[in-house]
């Protein structure tokens, strides 16, 4: 797995090259790491420092396609694509793999989890029948008896637990119906009432974890992706907020300047407005 195999001539014109399309990425990435000519900073990277880019490019993808920034979908996906491109470069140094087995790889797994498309198996099954049968698929790969071998330790903590939950579900480890899961919810909350006024900032940190694992646990319960949920939440925190900002400017004042009191009817007063655009737009009035 030769990092570099063109001669710098090649290189050259391959990298010039409009149309030259994965093998002129490719190429570049190996020029960048090159010990002797290539970038300084890219040079020195390891897995490890790229890992982090690679979440975050995950994430501007996913951002833009919430945002329906089409416009910039395309550049996000190629921030993404360079990833995987870097973390290639890397793997054929170290004589680990490269992006030849990689896209091998991938082709094969995808080949072997589709039996109803590319096998003899039936093509007559539910999303959900579907669904299964990958994870099946999944755990005859691993090799392994544990339920909940697998699910990435690296994944935001909220999509974590609900895939932890989604597993130990599969073999009836589950509660039946949201009124359980909304019990244990009342029944952390009073745990971690508890932990804050007779416990340490540990028991604290566990009993709010516990609560928010419960929370993950009804938002699966109501097939409600709750990454989403509070990126939701999170932009209309920012956009009252902003909104907020706004009103205090129009009176001369910034929010440093003003109170709790006053900045909570301002949220009201936005809150308000919200609902009111909302119901515009929907050629009704409030209620």
């Amino acid at each position: 797995m030769a990092p570099h195999p063109l001669s710098r001539a090649q290189s050259d014109a391959l990298i010039a090259d409009p149309q030259g399309g994965m093998p002129r990425l490719l190429e570049i990435m190996a020029r960048l790491r090159d010990p002797q000519t290539g970038c300084p900073w890219d040079i020195e990277q390891t897995f490890a420092t790229i890992a982090p880019y690679t979440i975050e490019e995950a994430y501007e993808v996913a951002d833009a396609i919430e945002r329906q920034a089409w416009d910039e979908l395309e550049g996000e996906l190629g921030d993404m694509l360079l990833q995987s491109v870097y973390h290639a470069q890397l793997g054929a140094e170290a004589g680990l793999f490269d992006f030849s087995s990689i896209t091998a790889a991938i082709s094969d797994k995808m080949i072997a989890r589709h039996p109803h498309v590319f096998g003899t198996e039936s093509r007559e099954k539910t999303p959900d029948q579907q669904t299964a049968d990958w994870e099946r698929i999944k755990a005859h790969e691993r090799g392994s008896a544990r339920v909940l071998d697998g699910v990435a330790l690296g994944l935001p903590a909220l999509m974590r637990a609900v895939k932890l939950q989604k597993r130990a579900a599969r073999v009836g480890f589950d509660w039946p119906s949201t009124d359980q899961v909304l019990d244990k919810i009342i029944e952390e909350s009073r745990e971690l009432v508890e932990a804050r006024d007779t416990m340490g900032a540990a028991e604290q940190a566990e009993e709010f974890g516990d609560l928010l694992f419960v929370m993950a646990n009804l938002a699966r319960h109501l097939d409600i992706d709750p990454e989403a949920a509070l990126r939701a939440a999170n932009q209309k925190f920012t956009r009252r907020f902003g909104r907020i900002e706004d009103l205090l400017a129009e009176a001369g004042k910034a929010p440093d300047q003003s109170d709790l009191a006053e900045m909570d009817a301002l949220w009201d007063r936005a809150k308000t407005e919200e609902k009111a655009a909302k119901a515009a737009l929907r050629g009704g009035g409030l209620i």
